[in-house]
Order: structure tokens, then C-alpha cells, then sequence
């Protein structure tokens, strides 16, 4: 099956220092990928060249097997991919209803809007005309999260989805991730805390040093693979 999303000998940098070193990486229809590894391993920069917000400096960048390398992120976005940046990106001044009527550039009508968002998370439906900002945290990621899903996308890509967040909370909100991957969508996760997402990822990768030193099944084995890269004591 061709992957909805790969990256392929992926390189990038910040004023001229590399942080991505040849990353390979897919993820397939249906599938949970989570991305771990210690801070300032690359992976936000990673989620970033996916959605074609930084550019990459070298590799490829493939959509359902098409090359999107150099393609701009409103174009991505408007072919499938949804990035959900780290501390959810909600506009706190504006309500609920208007935060989610930012995504009418995608041409649906503010009414479908809605009705999705609050069929999906029933709270927001309830807390339609409060300020985004004074919501809980918990509900501000399910407001950035229903937001994202109106342009039902082929890729989702999730950074620190847990971060902040009470780990019931954490729990149900990947209990959503999973249900969105039994769509179809492709989903690769960001996380720094890997036992927030193992619970229901189909694969995992390690990244550590701007390259991927590990990756398989979330089994038994990885934890060990975690350990020594999160701890500095891997080669």
C-alpha cells in the first residue's frame, strides 16, 4: 500500500545549521506513527517540513506517492494535510463559534462546521459563544483538533497533543486520534512522552540527533531504545 505520507532522505536547517540528517519516514492510510525522542531532536521541525511550513534543504517530501517537496503549506493543507502545532494555536479573544468559523476559506458552511465540531466534542457545542481563551485546556485542544478535522484531511499531524493536559484527559483525546485513524486518515503524532501515545500507535520511531535511530512495532524492545537516547547514553 503507498503511504499517504513519506519522507524520504529529509534535510533540514536554521541559519545555515542542519538539524534534520536524512530522515526517512512513512505513514500509511489508517495508521498511528508516533515520533519520540529527547527535546531538540527535530521533531516539531520535522511535523513542520511535513506540512510545508519550513522548507526542507534536501530530500523529498511525498504525498500518496506524489512528490509535494517545495509545495507551499496552503497548498498542502487544501490537498489533505492538517498540522496541529504545539500549545493548540486557538485565538483565546474570539469564541468558540468564531474560531471555528475561520475555517469557512475551506468553502464549507459555517452551520456544517458547527454541526461536526459538536457532534465530535459535545462541550464545545455548550460553550459555543465563550471566549476560547477561558476554556480549559483539554477543551482548547479539542476546539484546535475539531477545527483542523472540518478540512478532512488525508494526514494529521499532531505536535505535543498531551502537552499540559490531565492524563485523563490526554487519554480520551487519543481515544478520538484513534477513531480518526480508523477513517482512513494518516496520523503521525509528536510526543515527548511516549506513554501518552504508545497506547494506540501502530509504529513508532525514535529521533535523536536530527536522524531516526530506531523504529518498529511500540513493543517491549523500544522502551529500552527510549531509555538510551532520552538519557544520552545511546552511540
Amino acid at each position: 500500500m503507498t503511504a499517504l505520507l513519506e519522507l524520504a532522505g529529509i534535510r533540514a536547517a536554521y541559519d545555515g545549521i542542519t538539524v534534520l540528517h536524512g530522515v526517512d519516514l512513512a505513514v500509511h492510510p489508517g495508521q498511528i506513527v508516533a515520533l519520540l525522542g529527547p527535546n531538540g531532536a527535530g521533531k516539531t521541525t520535522l511535523l513542520k517540513v511535513a506540512a510545508g511550513v519550513h522548507p526542507p534543504t534536501g530530500g523529498r517530501l511525498l504525498l500518496g506517492g506524489r512528490d509535494a517537496t517545495g509545495v507551499r503549506a496552503g497548498d498542502l493543507a487544501r490537498a489533505g494535510v492538517c498540522l496541529i502545532p504545539e500549545g493548540r494555536g486557538v485565538f483565546p479573544n474570539l469564541s468558540v463559534r468564531d474560531n471555528l468559523r475561520m475555517m469557512t476559506f475551506t468553502g464549507r458552511r459555517q452551520e456544517d462546521i458547527e454541526e461536526a465540531a459538536y457532534a465530535r466534542y459535545p462541550v464545545l457545542g455548550a460553550r459555543r459563544t465563550q471566549a476560547a481563551g477561558t476554556l480549559s485546556g483539554g477543551e482548547q485542544q479539542m476546539l484546535a483538533l475539531a477545527r483542523g478535522l472540518t478540512t478532512d484531511p488525508a494526514v494529521l499531524l499532531l505536535d505535543e497533543l498531551s502537552m499540559g493536559l490531565a492524563p485523563l484527559v490526554v487519554a480520551e483525546l487519543y481515544e478520538r486520534v484513534a477513531e480518526i485513524a480508523r477513517q482512513g486518515v494518516a496520523v503521525l503524532v509528536v510526543e515527548q512522552f511516549a506513554a501518552a501515545v504508545l497506547k494506540i500507535a501502530d509504529h513508532a520511531a525514535v529521533l535523536a540527533r536530527g536522524q531516526v535511530q530506531w523504529q518498529g512495532s511500540p513493543d517491549g524492545s523500544l522502551h529500552a531504545e527510549l531509555s538510551s537516547y532520552y538519557l544520552g547514553s545511546a552511540p
